[in-house]
């Protein structure tokens, strides 16, 4: 029992850490992948602009505009949080260090991360503006619509692992990660999970050209920093699935501890991440819809059904 809540306590603070370091790391890699200075003036290589956000975050004022539903306009920024938090709950990081080992692993995470869209929709709904509204309109057909070729993704590696167990999908990777009979249903997760976390080139939700902030555009102050948090928080959730589903989570050389190639796997897609932000153009809203339903979902579909068509072809 007390091994379980050290593991709360590391994996806690972990990422709420991470989130924070994140936003560090973003800003170098943007100025670095745009030929341009990141944060070089608050400590060693700018890394104290983080404690100065936090610090100003803290510091302005918590403003509730008097037209919001004040009660759902302060839960709302909560509900993020939560709902990423309680996915990495069934997350393995190395063999024994998972807060649940859950039978139904991969569908806790997938009802865990659609509360999300909850937060989207309700702050914009609570702030009573019209852009906030709109925000809220696009990201809750964008994550809903993206939840579905996400699922279907999943489920080519439920078919070859035989499991929901996220730590036994990992030790069915022991031969060869899923990366490459999985090729196609790992592109189908990557690009849903860009559109989930509402990250660019499919941050349609907050488009700023548009929208001024989108969903969160009568937000300040820490609540405005759990929305932040939030996005950090899932671009590492969802970095990390990908690590488990398809890249052999923890496994890798001995040389190394496994919960340290872990670390290095999703670093990895969290630099992809970053990188995505800074070269690629941000698509129509009709046109990231049309994607989805036209192309995503008939290849999710197609991916499925022809693993599993071998995948009985092999039993036989």
């Amino acid at each position: 029992m007390t091994n379980f809540w050290w593991i709360i306590g590391g994996v806690l603070f972990a990422l709420l850490n991470t989130a924070a370091g994140l936003i560090w790391v973003e800003r170098r890699m943007l100025a670095l992948w745009q030929d341009r200075y990141g944060p070089n003036r608050a400590g060693p290589f700018g890394v104290l602009v983080v404690l100065a956000d936090t610090i100003k975050l803290f510091f302005k004022e918590d403003w509730i505009p008097p037209f919001a539903d004040k009660v759902v306009f302060v839960f709302a920024p909560g509900v993020v949080v939560f709902s990423v938090l309680m996915s990495f709950v069934v997350m393995p990081f190395a063999p024994g260090i998972v807060v649940a080992d859950l039978n139904i692993g991969l569908l806790f995470f997938l009802a865990m991360s659609s509360l999300g869209v909850y937060s989207v929709v309700l702050g914009g709904w609570a702030s009573n503006n019209k852009y906030a509204l709109l925000g809220a309109m696009r990201g809750a057909s964008q994550m809903i619509s993206y939840e579905v070729f996400m699922g279907l993704a999943l489920m080519g590696v439920v078919v070859l692992s035989g499991s929901f167990n996220l730590q036994e999908i990992v030790e069915a990777q022991k031969k060869v990660w899923f990366i490459i009979p999985q090729f196609i249903g790992f592109l189908i997760f990557l690009v849903a999970g860009v559109a989930e976390t509402h990250r660019l080139p499919f941050d349609i939700p907050e488009a700023e050209s548009e929208l001024v902030a989108g969903f969160h555009s009568e937000y300040s102050g820490m609540k405005f920093g759990m929305f932040f948090i939030g996005e950090y928080l899932g671009i590492t959730l969802i970095s990390g699935m990908l690590v488990t589903l398809y890249f052999g989570g923890w496994l890798g050389p001995a040389f190394l501890p496994p919960v340290i190639w872990f670390i290095i796997k999703t670093f990895a897609f969290i630099m992809l991440f970053i990188l995505f932000r800074a070269s690629m153009p941000r698509p129509r809203y009709d046109q990231l819809m049309e994607y989805g339903w036209k192309v995503l979902f008939p290849l999710s579909l197609l991916n499925l059904m022809i693993t599993a068509a071998i995948k009985l072809w092999l039993n036989t």
